[in-house]
């Protein structure tokens, strides 16, 4: 496996993007211990992973087991920097982020590195911010990820139109940061900003959406928000799984979650 820390030029940012990447081995290089790995019977597949609020491309790299996840899984472990804007995009130019991930870092990846272009070897993950992100990157582009891993996903979309001026959120930012990223918050739940309407709208326009794993500990103050949108993927009978386990939001909880989803993602249980 080889790790870069790579910068690229993104149109969407107008600026240079950044990520880390972990690459797998090639087949006739494996070390002996993953020789026999059934993973390594088929190309490498890509998992982007987006990080948390007030995080960057450290945070996956560092703090979870993304160098095992390559190994282990034969996987191109993707982890971009992607700001404070819960991965939305933005009329102001330069606040495409969305479209960063969804678009720029895509072609990047697989122009440079030859990465896979089919859609069933792409997912994208994250946890928190990042989770909401994954739901919504994932949705917005369905022709490019087959899958979506959201562990403990900040689904604040819901409780967006009761905020006021004077309210703000301890947990994480003030009323105007919210209205600075979401627009009208009293319309943003109708929004493309909620991930349901993007599922439903693609459904209408017969697009097929990701398969979707999602997780969240029974202490986690997201657990309400995350039951919502279980809810919603039930009623619209997608192709989803949902856990639940005791945990906070914490790395203890995520780090065995992204495990577990990743090989449902890869193998469907």
């Amino acid at each position: 496996m080889s790790t870069h820390f790579v910068k690229f030029r993104s149109r969407a940012l107008a600026r240079n993007g950044e990520f880390y990447i972990h690459l797998p081995e090639k087949p006739e290089n494996l070390p002996i211990f993953l020789q026999g790995n059934p993973y390594y019977q088929r190309p490498a597949k890509t998992l982007i992973l987006l990080h948390g609020y007030s995080g960057d491309c450290d945070d996956w790299l560092y703090n979870s087991a993304a160098a095992d996840f390559s190994m282990k899984y034969n996987l191109a472990v993707v982890m971009p920097t992607g700001g404070l804007d819960f991965y939305v995009d933005k009329k102001a130019t330069g606040r495409q982020n969305c479209r960063f991930i969804g678009e720029d870092l895509i072609k990047y990846l697989r122009d440079t590195f030859n990465l896979a272009v089919k859609r069933e070897d792409t997912y994208i993950g994250g946890l928190s911010m990042g989770g909401y992100g994954a739901l919504h990157t994932g949705l917005m582009y369905p022709e490019t990820f087959g899958g979506i891993m959201a562990l403990s996903s900040a689904l604040i979309i819901y409780n967006l139109k009761d905020m006021k001026p004077d309210m703000g959120d301890p947990v994480m930012a003030n009323y105007e940061y919210y209205v600075d990223t979401f627009g009208d918050l009293k319309k943003a739940i109708r929004s493309d900003h909620n991930p349901e309407v993007l599922f439903k709208r693609n459904v209408r326009e017969e697009r097929e959406n990701p398969r979707i794993f999602m997780a969240c500990g029974t202490e986690d103050f997201l657990l309400a928000p995350n039951r919502r949108m279980r809810n919603f993927l039930k009623k619209q009978k997608a192709e989803y799984t949902y856990v639940e386990n005791p945990g906070i939001h914490d790395w203890n909880f995520w780090t065995p979650h992204a495990y577990k989803g990743i090989e449902w993602l890869l193998n469907g249980k």
